[in-house]
């Protein structure tokens, strides 16, 4: 009955010990992943304002007469459109908030 009680509270404290360490580097993952959806939200915010700003800009039609100029506007309007592939689609203001929660 003694070589019971006595295994049944190392293998108690071998457990709590390995829950407290699963728990810590749980904590730590999930702190790391929310830095990464904070910076992946600041990238999606930056190519939505330049989106919206070379949409401005081509409203104008102020680069298209330029050959050298309008060569290298349609340049960066491609790029753009290769950023969009990577820019944050919550589909609503409601469904992000909920994610970020």
């Amino acid at each position: 009955m003694i070589y019971f009680a006595i295994s049944f509270g190392i293998m108690s404290l071998i457990f709590g010990f390995t829950t407290f360490n699963l728990m810590r580097k749980a904590e730590k993952y999930e702190d790391w992943l929310v830095s990464q959806q904070n910076y992946l939200e600041e990238v999606s915010s930056v190519i939505t304002f330049i989106d919206d700003r070379l949409q401005e800009l081509d409203s104008k039609q102020s680069f298209a007469s330029d050959d050298e100029i309008g060569f290298f506007f349609e340049r960066v309007k491609m790029l753009n459109d290769l950023l969009k592939r990577y820019e944050l689609d919550y589909g609503s203001k409601n469904q992000k908030e909920k994610v970020v929660k």
